[in-house]
Parts: structure tokens; C-alpha cells; sequence
């Protein structure tokens, strides 16, 4: 395996394949967890009591529609997304082995954390036109209009720059291109990349996390003289090391999700940077606040990459273009 030079348009592929499943499987909990990181609590006050309680009312106000709201750019941006992810790994890790095909862990890491840089450049306009449409039944639940953030978001009386996605109000006239559309006219490319800090703050260590752990725990469901672990056996290591990394990066998630939402609440709290919104947590909501949603997020992250790695080690990129599996 160490003379074989690595197929980057399988691995594209493979990807692309595994975001797509993977996320469709999984978008109700990510909606639910987006809502729960949001909602602050008002005099004691939350609209939401748990992860249950948040699928119940979204569901019944919003319908099975409500459930996957956003998730068409999910879906589409997903490909690229996850594509680039799990290539960036396999090709990093390809090209840091050592002369005698070995991996010492610190290049596992490199190979993680380099996975995490390259897929921001996807990832970030895509979670935060996520967020601001899966938020979206949240905010009109509230019965109060939206407010403009320090940072560019959407305000009750809208500046005349951000009058076009003010029309969209409702959460049924909200579309994703629409959004960054304005975003981009008025912000230009900071606007659509808005939370990219926070996302590379998240990103990394969970890369740099998650990419080591599954390999080390997939390796040991690999037989005697197989060249990989069965696929159950990548599934069960994908939950796990997703399950772990996204616990240690929630307190980040949550800093992200606050700062790329556009529409608020009146009366919500608006934030200039992660710094500023990391403190303003801490002050307002105490250290728990920064596990919001870490208990959704665990329920998304651990069965989508678990589904994510299981279809990516099928190997549908190989298949189609008649070349032999790689793992690296």
C-alpha cells in the first residue's frame, strides 16, 4: 500500500455519497439542536424544556416540513462538504506517513486538523444559512419581529441594505439563496463567510480529535490478513469518535451557532466576535449555557459520521470507477 498512489476522484466520491446519506438521516436532531443552542432563557422562562419537548412543538406547528427546514442547502452543500473532509484526511494522511508507511499520531492529528482548515471554506457559509433557516420557526414562535445584530443580521425596522431578506420574515418565505444573496450584495464575501473564526475554532479540534480516535478504534475490528474492518464495525467506531469530539468542541458550537444566527428575537442578545459572545455567555447564562445542545449534538454528530465512515468504506467511488479499494 505504500507504493499506491492515492485516487482523489474515488475519495471525492466516496464523500460526497456518505454526506448525502448521512445528513438525510439525521436533520430533525440538528434542527432540534440548533433551536435548543439558540433560546435563551427570559426571566426563568425557556420555549423549550428539553430535546423532547423541542421535537414535539416543532413538529406539531411546523409539520414534517418544519422538521428538514434548511435542509436543502444542507444537502447540497454537504457533497462538497464532506467530501473535501474525508479526502483532506485520507490524502493528509497519505502524503505524512513516514518512509516506512507509518502514521505516529501527531501527523494523525496534523492530517485531522489540516481536514478541518480545508472544509471551512464549504462549511461555513453553509452552517450559518442552516442555522439562520432551521432558527427560522423559533423566531416567528416568539410573536416578536426580528431584530438587527451588531454583527449584520436582520432588524425589526431593516436598513434599506437588508430590506430584501426582511420581506422573507416568515419562516415560508425564507430561502437560502435569497439570504445569501442579500448577504453577499451588502456584505460582500465576509457576509456569507460570517462566523468563519468560530467555525475553524470548532472545526480543527474536532478534526483533529475525531479522525485519529476512528482510526485507531476501526483498526481494531480489522481481522488477520483483511485489509479493512467490517463495515458494522466502522459504523460503531464512526458513533464513538463522533460521540467523543463533539462533546469537547460543543462549547465552541454553541459560541458558532450564536454568532452566525441573523435573525433574533426582540430582546435577544447580539454579539461582536467569539470573544465577545463567549463572555456575554458566561455572564448571562453561566458555564453550563456552553453545553447547550450537547446532548442533540451527540444524537447528529455520532450517527452521522458513523453512517458517513460506513458508506465512505463501501468503497461507491472505487466501484464506479473499476479501481481497487484504497484505506489509508
Amino acid at each position: 500500500m505504500a507504493n499506491k498512489e492515492i485516487s482523489l476522484p474515488a475519495k471525492l466520491i466516496n464523500g460526497a455519497v456518505a454526506g448525502v446519506v448521512g445528513v438525510s438521516c439525521v436533520f430533525p436532531i440538528d434542527l432540534v439542536k440548533t433551536r435548543l443552542q439558540n433560546q435563551e432563557s427570559k426571566d426563568g422562562q425557556k420555549m423549550y424544556k428539553n430535546m423532547r419537548d423541542c421535537f414535539v412543538k416543532t413538529f406539531r406547528k411546523e409539520g414534517l416540513r418544519g422538521m428538514y427546514k434548511g435542509s436543502g442547502v444542507n444537502l447540497v452543500l454537504i457533497t462538497p462538504e464532506k467530501a473535501i473532509k474525508l479526502t483532506a484526511n485520507d490524502t493528509f494522511r497519505f502524503y505524512l506517513r513516514t518512509d516506512k508507511g507509518q502514521l505516529p499520531l501527531y501527523r494523525e492529528m496534523l492530517a485531522g486538523g489540516g481536514a478541518g482548515l480545508c472544509q471551512m471554506i464549504v462549511t461555513s457559509p453553509m452552517e450559518m444559512l442552516k442555522i439562520t433557516l432551521q432558527d427560522a420557526g423559533r423566531i416567528s414562535t416568539t410573536g416578536q419581529g426580528p431584530q438587527l445584530s451588531s454583527a449584520g443580521g436582520l432588524s425589526a425596522a431593516p436598513s434599506r441594505a437588508f430590506s430584501a431578506v426582511a420581506m422573507a420574515a416568515t419562516p415560508q418565505r425564507m430561502s437560502a439563496l435569497r439570504i445569501a444573496y442579500d448577504l453577499f450584495r451588502t456584505k460582500g464575501l465576509g457576509g456569507v463567510y460570517r462566523g468563519a473564526g468560530a467555525t475553524l475554532l470548532r472545526d480543527i479540534p474536532f478534526s483533529m480529535i475525531y479522525f485519529p480516535l476512528f482510526a485507531h478504534l476501526n483498526h481494531l475490528g480489522k481481522s488477520e490478513g483483511s485489509a479493512t474492518s467490517p463495515f458494522y464495525w466502522s459504523f460503531s467506531s464512526g458513533c464513538l469518535a463522533g460521540c467523543v469530539s463533539s462533546v469537547m468542541v460543543n462549547p465552541m458550537d454553541v459560541v458558532k451557532t450564536r454568532i452566525q444566527v441573523l435573525k433574533r428575537a426582540q430582546g435577544e442578545e447580539t454579539y461582536n466576535g467569539v470573544v465577545d459572545c463567549a463572555k456575554k455567555i458566561w455572564v448571562a447564562e453561566g458555564p453550563l449555557a456552553f453545553m447547550k445542545g450537547a446532548w442533540c449534538r451527540v444524537l447528529v454528530i455520532a450517527p452521522l459520521f458513523g453512517i458517513a465512515q460506513m458508506v465512505y468504506y463501501f468503497g461507491v467511488g472505487e466501484y464506479v470507477l473499476g479501481i481497487e479499494r484504497q484505506y489509508y
